[in-house]
């Protein structure tokens, strides 16, 4: 990466629901010599988020630029070391942006969700940014950094206590926070991509599409997250019903591909799932059941009416519309925990916990991102040398776990003491 940047980090989103969210933690959190900028299409909008954010930003530059304009993303990239962005869908709007700072080697995060995005990035741009050792790390906020961690960190603890190879391994969310229509807005648009080119289906139904040496991958057989099932199958002392985590297809792609990027060190019989905390009263099956249905049909229906004009209009409609959230005292009252109950080959047992307050998808989404992009930036000669369309696990590790910690979220792992 060229030396002498103007800027440390750039926003790009800024002015959008989720970006003025990030500026907001970057205003408190960024180091005060931070080189900062706000990137979006207007101008005038911009200057209204830094001067909303106060004193801390008043520094900081601004950056116009649009999606449909190559050669100012192109000139973006170049004035930065690292850039994060939250305007989506990616799969619409996200690529130049990636294929900007894999030319320049420029580093980038993003909250993509989009499976089938990932994929097209890897495709294109992984080879060039290898080249300019470009680390481009996809799903850096609740898609998909506590999944990813969590794994990661099971796997160290296993290595420091000699402990075997990783095997069963199954997420349990429990959340508390509403879905984005920026979200909703994702999935419309890998709808509507499938729709377009019906092979891109098999990137969303393979548990392994994301993988960079297919024939390396464990063969375990057959993977499914949609399970409705007693939490007790999961680890004994649970009670409870677990049922479908609708984030699940994607995290649990990103989690292998990071195995893969580490050479396949989770285990040759690593298997891997996610599912949603259900309840523990009679009639938590019954709901597990409803939601499960709801999402696969909800899924149906929008890959039908994805295919035509009609039904898209339908969509906009009655759907969330993206940028849109909720009020301040809503983001605060969410919450997230996610346990990850891993055993290895040689029996032992551990739970890994990944918790924090706020809403997930919004306010501690945006501190997992504004820190992601303050550890691409700053922890240059200390992050590991990979590059690429890479993960937050392989690209940032054990420094992005501290840099979470150190927010107040809770990253741990315990070994079960039987």
């Amino acid at each position: 990466m060229a030396e002498n940047r103007e800027f440390d980090l750039i926003l790009f989103g800024a002015t959008g629901f989720v970006g003025r969210l990030t500026a907001k933690y970057l205003a408190g959190g960024a180091p005060e010599s931070a080189r900062i900028a706000l990137a979006g299409r207007s101008l005038q909008k911009l200057t209204k988020v830094r001067d909303d954010l106060g004193h801390a930003a008043a520094g900081w530059g601004l950056v116009v630029a649009d999606v449909a304009d190559q050669t100012a993303l192109d000139a973006l990239a170049a004035r930065t070391t690292a850039v994060v962005t939250t305007v989506g869908p990616y799969q619409r709007y996200g690529m130049p942006l990636v294929a900007a700072c894999a030319k320049s080697g420029t580093h980038y995060a993003d909250l993509t969700g989009e499976s089938v995005f990932t994929r097209d990035a890897i495709d294109r741009f992984h080879d060039q940014a290898v080249t300019t050792s470009a680390k481009i790390v996809n799903s850096c906020g609740f898609d998909s950094i506590p999944s990813d961690l969590c794994v990661y960190q099971l796997y160290r603890s296993t290595v420091a206590d000699h402990s075997g190879e990783l095997e069963d391994t199954t997420l349990i969310a429990t959340v508390q926070g509403g879905v984005s229509g920026g979200t909703i807005d994702s999935a419309r648009a890998m709808l509507e991509v499938i729709a377009a080119d019906p092979s891109k289906q098999s990137v969303i139904s393979d548990p392994y599409s994301l993988s960079p040496d297919k024939s390396m991958d464990p063969n375990v057989g057959r993977q499914s997250d949609r399970a409705l099932q007693r939490a007790k199958t999961i680890a004994p002392h649970l009670e409870g019903w677990v049922g479908t985590f609708v984030m699940a297809p994607h995290n649990t792609k990103i989690v292998r591909r990071s195995n893969g990027l580490l050479g396949w060190v989770y285990g040759k019989n690593f298997r891997y799932r996610e599912v949603m905390d259900a309840g523990k009263t009679y009639a938590a099956p019954m709901i597990a059941a409803a939601v499960s249905g709801g999402i696969v049909a909800g899924m149906a229906a929008g890959a039908v009416l994805s295919r035509s004009s009609g039904g898209r209009r339908l969509l906009d409609r009655v759907l969330p519309k993206p940028g849109t959230g909720p009020n301040e005292e809503s983001l605060a009252q969410g919450w997230f925990t996610m346990n990850t109950y891993a055993r290895t080959s040689s029996g032992a047992e551990y739970v890994a916990t990944f918790s924090g307050a706020g809403d997930p998808g919004y306010q501690a989404t945006a501190v997992m991102l504004g820190e992601s992009g303050l550890c691409l930036a700053f922890d240059g000669a200390k992050l590991p040398q990979r590059a690429g369309i890479i993960t937050p696990a392989t690209a940032m590790g054990d420094l992005l776990t501290d840099r979470l910690r150190a927010t107040g979220m809770t990253i741990e792992v315990e070994r079960s003491r039987s």
